[in-house]
């Protein structure tokens, strides 16, 4: 298949890219930064340099695609909302391409599952550290839902060191104690990649976990 990733260098990016290459996809990296992909197997890669932000540049990455993964992503602190600016030249290059398909990389905590979350996460971790994250995140979400596109948004707890492993849960509507609230990149990466030939969660966004 072919598969255009934006946010291709960050933690999660790098990772659909050298797991899409492994499974034989036909991928186009869109990054600012293509010295950051120098390391991974040219096979099968073209690297599309460019920002998010130029509309223009989001439409030649995305023109004849198959699927589009978005996994675009920023420091904490950071208050320029690009997930939502970038996210909503994606859907509008997509819409003006025929490309359908979109698997889009939020956050838990994020909409009607901020209410799940443990006492922690919703009074000290998020209006402290992750404020500006969630912002960006909810009005990304608001883009990819009222778009006509065949969307799916995963979102995963906190990223945490760790392998591919494949071993996670996803689609739990509601946090217990038998959840770490932790997920490797490579195992985001994972799920997102399998979205690419499965509409199970065709129109959700399930929510991922150790």
């Amino acid at each position: 298949m072919k598969l255009a990733i934006f946010g291709s260098t960050g933690k999660v990016g790098l990772q659909l890219v050298k797991q899409a290459i492994a499974l034989g996809h036909q991928v186009t990296a869109h990054t600012r930064h293509p010295e950051k992909l120098t390391q991974i197997d040219q096979e099968n890669l073209r690297i599309e340099k460019g920002d998010v932000l130029d509309i223009v540049s989001v439409q030649n990455a995305i023109r004849r695609q198959d699927v589009i993964i978005c996994a675009l992503g920023m420091p904490l602190m950071n208050k320029d909302g690009l997930r939502t600016k970038g996210t909503k030249n994606i859907i509008e290059a997509m819409e003006s391409t025929g490309v359908k398909r979109l698997v889009c990389l939020s956050g838990l905590g994020t909409g009607e599952s901020f209410s799940t979350l443990p006492f922690h996460y919703r009074h000290l971790i998020f209006p402290f550290v992750l404020k500006h994250v969630l912002a960006d995140h909810e009005t990304q979400e608001i883009r990819v839902k009222e778009s006509d596109l065949d969307w799916t948004i995963a979102r995963p707890a906190n990223f945490a060191k760790g392998s591919h492993t494949g071993a996670y849960q996803h689609g739990f509507s509601r946090v217990d104690q038998s959840l770490k609230l932790k997920i490797s990149p490579a195992d985001v990466a994972d799920f997102m990649l399998k979205q690419v030939s499965d509409n199970t969660y065709l129109h959700q966004t399930p929510a991922l976990s150790y």
